[in-house]
């Protein structure tokens, strides 16, 4: 054991770090002579020390330089992150308050294009509509309104736009409602010619609806009804107003029965693309309930 450690010590002192030491020690006393010769040991201490701290110097100022800029990148990233935070909602802020404006601006636009209408007949109640969804499997072009019970809507309410009636509201929800248009064959119409004066029923069929278009049903035989002439409401039944306007007269034949003639409907109303309407929630001689298949009075096929 005794002998390790003695091969140690000798092993020490034959190495280059012993003769490092030495060199410095040699270096150290010699500085340390020459000042006590030369009366300047005060400078040779103070000068060492320098040499020696200056390192420690340097490291600490290295350390406290990378601390301060950590820091600095902290506290830049937290500003950014609150000015981040606050654009978004600078800009949510915004994007509700152009939402609030264009749907202002629909109902204002709407309103006027129901000005006249409502100025010849100031007992109707309007609340404008939003399209907000459609059946794509529906043949009849059915769709979704952002109108319900809280709006005060109600089945059996007409559904129009500037240009005249789209249908009827079938469905009702706390905020929404589902609308039949008069493409569809459950939904019937008491209308007349505006010319002739002649009636009949307006109501839809499977085939002419692939072209959105309506057929009028019933007319007497004399009828002296003819393309281009406008259809309009005639309000037996109370379901729909009297005089909205449905649509213009395509063709004209004579049913297969041979008792009356049918012509072929152009709605007025581009049923297919519309995307604001207005519900008529109430009007003079309105009548309650709504019947599936009846919307007004007369015969069906």
């Amino acid at each position: 054991m005794e002998g390790g450690a003695v091969g140690t010590v000798q092993k020490f002192f034959k190495s280059w770090y012993f003769k490092v030491l030495c060199a410095l020690a040699v270096f150290a006393v010699a500085l340390m002579i020459r000042a006590a010769a030369s009366g300047s040991a005060d400078v040779f201490l103070s000068q060492a020390v320098s040499v020696i701290s200056q390192p420690f110097l340097n490291f600490s100022t290295s350390i406290t330089n990378s601390v301060n800029d950590f820091l600095d990148r902290f506290v830049r990233a937290e500003e950014l992150y609150l000015e981040n935070e606050e654009l978004k909602k600078q800009l949510q802020e915004a994007n509700e308050k152009l939402i609030e404006y264009e749907r202002n601006k629909r109902e204002v636009e709407q309103y006027r294009d129901f000005l006249g209408l409502k100025e010849t007949n100031p007992d109707y109640e309007f609340e404008p509509a939003t399209v907000i969804g459609r059946d794509s499997t529906n043949r009849f072009y059915s769709f979704t309104i952002d109108r319900g019970e809280l709006h005060g809507v109600e089945e059996g309410d007409p559904v129009i736009t500037a240009d005249g009636l789209v249908g009827i509201i079938s469905e009702v929800g706390l905020t929404y409602s589902h609308v039949r248009t008069i493409l569809d064959i459950s939904v019937n119409v008491g209308v007349y010619d505006i010319s002739t004066r002649d009636s009949g029923i307006l109501t839809g069929d499977i085939t002419l609806s692939t072209e959105g278009i309506c057929k009028l049903e019933y007319l007497p035989l004399e009828s002296g009804i003819a393309s281009g002439n406008l259809i309009v409401t005639s309000g037996i039944g109370g379901v729909f107003p009297k005089d909205l306007p449905v649509g213009t007269v395509r063709s004209i034949k004579i049913d297969s029965s041979g008792l009356s003639l049918t012509a072929e409907i152009i709605p007025s109303a581009d049923i297919e693309d519309i995307t604001n309407v207005v519900i008529i929630k109430s009007f003079n001689g309105q009548s309650t309930g709504f019947s599936d298949s009846s919307e007004e009075g007369g015969e069906t096929e």
